[in-house]
């Protein structure tokens, strides 16, 4: 099982990989949006934003989010790391239940490019 470090460092590393990403994935990640990722095996949420291409995390509290941000994301920690570092694909672990992303129409037509 994934530490509460482990998941903040692939949180960490997916800003980088979208703050350096270029064409549709540099614009798909421009949004300006609230962002919250609960880890359900840890039962811990990162709630930040998602601005100018990264990624901010702005605090880490137990338990689901406290906030309904506009970009949801849910699932375990091995499950984004995994992600992060290119083992799991996004579309499978959606289809198989393991990751759960919840936004807006026009946020999930423009993430689909990031995923």
């Amino acid at each position: 099982m994934a530490t509460i470090e482990e998941c903040r460092s692939a949180l960490d590393k997916l800003s980088e990989n979208m703050a350096g990403a270029d064409g549709d994935v540099r614009s798909a990640a421009a949004l300006d949006r609230s962002l919250s990722c609960h880890i359900t095996d840890l039962d811990i949420t990162f709630a930040g934003r998602l601005q100018d291409g990264r990624i901010e995390v702005l605090d880490t509290v137990q338990g689901p989010p406290p906030n309904k941000a506009e970009i949801r994301l849910t699932m375990a920690g091995d499950d984004l790391v995994a992600l992060v570092n290119g083992e799991l694909h996004f579309a499978k672990a959606w289809g198989a239940g393991r990751v759960r992303l919840e936004a807006g129409l026009r946020d999930l037509l423009r993430l689909r490019k990031l995923l």
